[in-house]
């Protein structure tokens, strides 16, 4: 496959950063026309009767893709942790603190505490919380007061819990560990979800907050990676980016604190082309800085520093200056990738483009494995990998819908579309089916897996 490489100038701003800086995916970017070939944006989703009842299909094994374990008997003596020994002096001999980001709270072996999949049942104005193992629904949520947010982008932290952006304004987070919700409804007791029915807004205590914007569109969402306390093993300073749009022209970007759901700081984005969308797929590279695209025909890229949130705007490939882009992620390498009829690499140092030729089909949301050397998997008549460095096809797998792309912690590669929710064996192909769904519409990092690619950890709480 022929690639194009085009350097490009910023404009406004300037790139800081002293080396490549490791990314993490945001999902893809694109918008309503479910199942269809291209790019088609309704602005909001009709509201469907019935909150949906999940069903599964083609049901295979629930085994990772390829994984092996060894199990140690402890000592016959062994009872609870193991001695102290002081005989050596001071406190150098206290046993070391194993607790590390990335092995989970319970873990230790590098697995996550939990694993799932949050997809957003646009047209139901909530959204799916699904067992990536058991490919079952596990709980479904309200994602506005009045159920009219058409919800779209979701976004899982460090700490496993989510964040979804309504496209007609509003930001919810919902705890993933039932220990973390609270008394809020004074039932007694704690009333969740735990299947594929909604409870009332203000019956469900596993909301953590609700945060409203007035905007005409709101897309992205995208986590920052956090700080890890290696004393209570958790994450925290967490925090939460988002993009809205005022009528055609006006577009910020803004920092959320994702604990307390309080505005931190807004910045406006200039040289944006107007358009009804503004900015459109989100992602965080490993120092938490937030990469996102334009929706407008030739629109830009964008980067907003988390600590100064000074924007810089770059032009998109002039390879393509007359389409407009639909899919985003950044890599672990840094590279930020944009997907369509072809996909385009951002190189952040050289401040270039790489572009492939057109792909055999239309692509939509894409996001790229944790291997420095491996795929770009994309959402496109099926699903589809290809080779980050070279673009070449290395898999294309038939899926029964396929528009949000996302990865678990498995290694399982997911295609979300309308009703269903598929788990594909990235090597054999395979599918597992969840078709549960109501209009769900989800590009982003659903899983969490992406951020976790440089974040350093995986989702533990």
């Amino acid at each position: 496959m022929r690639l194009t490489t085009l350097a490009v100038v910023a404009c406004a701003g300037t790139w800081g950063c002293g080396g490549t800086t490791a990314g993490t995916g945001g999902g893809g970017s694109g918008e309503e026309g479910l199942g269809t070939s291209g790019p088609s944006e309704a602005g909001t989703s009709t509201a469907t009767e019935g909150m949906g009842t999940g069903s599964e299909s083609a049901t295979v094994s629930t085994s990772p893709p390829s994984t092996s374990a060894a199990t140690t008997e402890p000592p016959a003596d062994s009872s609870g942790p193991p001695p102290v020994d002081f005989d050596l002096g001071g406190f150098p001999d206290l046993p070391p603190n194993l607790c590390k980001p990335g092995m989970g709270n319970g873990g230790g072996n590098g697995e996550p505490d939990f694993s799932y999949l949050w997809a957003s049942n646009s047209a139901e104005g909530t959204i799916s919380k699904i067992d990536t193992q058991t490919v079952t629904e596990v709980g479904r949520f309200a994602t506005r007061p009045d159920a009219l947010g058409s919800p779209s982008r979701t976004s899982v932290s460090l700490s496993g819990n989510v964040a979804v952006a309504n496209r007609s304004g509003g930001i919810t987070k919902i705890w993933a560990n039932e220990e973390d919700c609270a008394e809020s409804n004074g039932m007694g007791g704690l009333q969740t979800s735990g299947n594929s029915v909604p409870l009332a807004w203000d019956v469900e205590e596993c909301r953590a907050w609700y945060l409203p914007f007035d905007y005409d569109s709101q897309r992205p969402v995208a986590w920052a990676p956090g700080d890890w306390n290696q004393t209570s093993c958790s994450w925290s300073n967490e925090r939460l980016w988002t993009a809205g749009r005022f009528g055609q022209v006006q577009t910020e970007v803004v920092l959320i604190d994702g604990d307390a759901g309080v505005v931190l700081d807004t910045v406006d984005i200039p040289g944006l082309k107007p358009d009804q969308f503004g900015l459109y797929g989100g992602a965080v590279d490993s120092d938490g800085n937030f990469w996102t695209t334009g929706w407008a025909t030739g629109n830009h890229l964008v980067r907003v520093d988390i600590d100064t949130m000074e924007p810089t705007v770059w032009p998109g490939p002039s390879i393509i200056a007359d389409s407009h882009w639909y899919g985003m992620t950044v890599d672990v390498n840094g590279y930020v990738w944009n997907c369509a009829s072809r996909v385009a690499r951002f190189d952040p140092l050289t401040e270039s483009w790489t572009v492939s030729d057109e792909l055999p089909h239309w692509s939509a949301g894409c996001m790229a494995d944790a291997d420095p050397d491996g795929l770009l998997w994309l959402g496109a008549e099926g699903l589809m990998g290809i080779n980050r460095e070279t673009f070449e096809i290395v898999h294309q797998w038939a899926t029964p819908s396929s528009y949000g792309v996302s990865i678990d912690f498995f290694g399982y590669v997911w295609a979300v579309n309308g009703d269903g929710a598929h788990r594909v064996d990235p090597e054999t192909g395979e599918v597992t089916s969840y078709n549960g769904l109501v209009g769900a519409y989800t590009y982003s990092d659903m899983t969490g897996y992406a951020l976790s690619t440089v974040g350093g950890g995986v989702p533990s709480g």
